[in-house]
């Protein structure tokens, strides 16, 4: 059963801040190039921090933005989704769609927000007192921030805030987003996420959690989802924003579609606090439900865009949950994960992900897994190793799985 227009929803405009690029075509080059974004940030941390690498963004000039006093009452992170935000409804044309603001909605989803702020903080009021730090700091950290400002650039004054799920975040913001639109809530929205936490924190937080590589001498091959010598997962940054619309709206007014976000799932593991269940069982139920929501039969599926942290056990957990949901066409269906060349962008990740994913589909081409070498023998499935491949399958899926045992998963069709 096919739904109805005004309940089908479509991306008509991306944005992207990433380590791969800041723009939507230099970002797609360089994945089915197969490049990588990680670099050493040693000098940023010094030598007492067991991982010295990350996916950091490049050629990111905040003062040219948005000018020297906005740049600096934003945290990184926010800048980020503002960046992001910015460059999609120039993509979308929303400037001339004639959209009422409130009628406009801004979901971005954070992780950790402004750790940076925070660090920077706690230094001054040990160092020099308690009036000596920013009265720009707190608002500056708080996650809900990115939202708040991106919905300001954008002037949304629907429905507004973050979503806090780790790594699912910004996934599970683009699902809120499209029940809003379904529900008819809203008649455009905006939504993505953003993370920066290539700070010294966050490198001591995840390093004595013994999570990060430390392959320090080689970065670009550090992240190795799949992989049977993998050591860990790989931080990365960035912002992605999203501009979603309902299809008869989109094909109305003229816009641009780049696919259409069909469904979303969501489950939880209760199971640990950092560790997945070990049998997959929360992320196989996140993508049943997707599918479910998308009304699309788990035969239909071509492509599924990993959550593929480099990280053991999830790497394996995810491969199990694959395999429960597609049975006996688990070797048939092509997995990828571009956080072997962008790293993990936390909060950021879903949403970068789903625009990947989108891509996809739309130019009928597949990201490779990069830095595959030697499969680990218990992942067993084709996750597109070093090369990408032709796409002629018309959906595919996009995982997020976050601490808490938080779940997404989001399903695209092309249109």
């Amino acid at each position: 059963m096919r739904m109805d227009d005004d309940k089908r929803i479509v991306i008509t405009g991306m944005g992207v801040v990433s380590p791969l690029g800041n723009s939507i075509p230099e970002v797609w080059s360089a994945l089915l190039n197969g490049e990588s974004g990680v670099s050493s940030v040693a000098d940023q941390l010094g030598p007492k921090y067991v991982s010295t690498i990350a996916g950091t963004v490049k050629s990111f000039d905040p003062v040219a933005l948005f000018g020297r006093r906005d740049a600096g009452r934003m945290a990184r992170f926010t800048q980020f989704a503002v960046a992001a935000a910015r460059a999609a409804v120039a993509d979308a044309g929303l400037s001339t769609a004639g959209y009422a603001p409130d009628r406009m909605s801004a979901i971005i989803g954070v992780g950790l927000g402004g750790l940076e702020c925070l660090h920077e903080a706690s230094i001054t009021v040990h160092t020099r007192g308690p009036n000596k730090v920013s009265p720009f700091g707190l608002p500056a950290l708080i996650p809900n921030m990115a939202a708040g400002q991106v919905s300001i650039e954008v002037g949304a004054c629907g429905p507004s805030y973050c979503v806090a799920s780790a790594c699912a975040s910004s996934a599970h913001a683009l699902g809120d987003s499209m029940e809003l639109l379904r529900r008819g809530a809203v008649d455009v929205a905006v939504a993505g996420g953003a993370e920066a936490c290539i700070n010294a924190l966050a490198f001591a937080c995840f390093g004595q959690m013994r999570m990060l590589s430390t392959r320090n001498d080689a970065p670009t091959a550090a992240s190795r989802p799949f992989e049977k010598s993998r050591d860990g997962i790989v931080l990365g940054e960035g912002g992605a924003v999203l501009i979603l619309e309902r299809y008869g709206a989109a094909k109305a007014r003229g816009a641009q579609i780049y696919a259409e976000l069909a469904g979303c799932g969501r489950s939880a593991d209760s199971h640990h606090p950092v560790r997945p269940h070990p049998e997959g069982k929360g992320a196989a139920a996140a993508m049943t439900l997707a599918l479910a929501d998308a009304q699309v039969p788990v035969e239909d599926l071509g492509y599924v865009n990993a959550h593929g942290t480099s990280a053991g056990e999830s790497d394996l957990a995810e491969t199990l949950a694959l395999k429960r949901l597609l049975g006996a066409r688990a070797q048939d269906v092509w997995v990828s994960s571009t956080k072997s060349m962008t790293g993990h962008m936390l909060g950021a990740s879903g949403a970068f992900e789903a625009i990947v994913t989108a891509l996809t589909l739309k130019h009928g081409a597949v990201p490779p897994t990069i830095n595959l070498d030697e499969p680990d023998p218990r992942c067993d499935l084709d996750y597109v190793p070093h090369v990408a491949r032709e796409l002629s399958h018309r959906v595919a899926v996009s995982n997020s799985f976050g601490f808490g045992g938080q779940n997404a998963a989001l399903v695209f069709k092309s249109v």
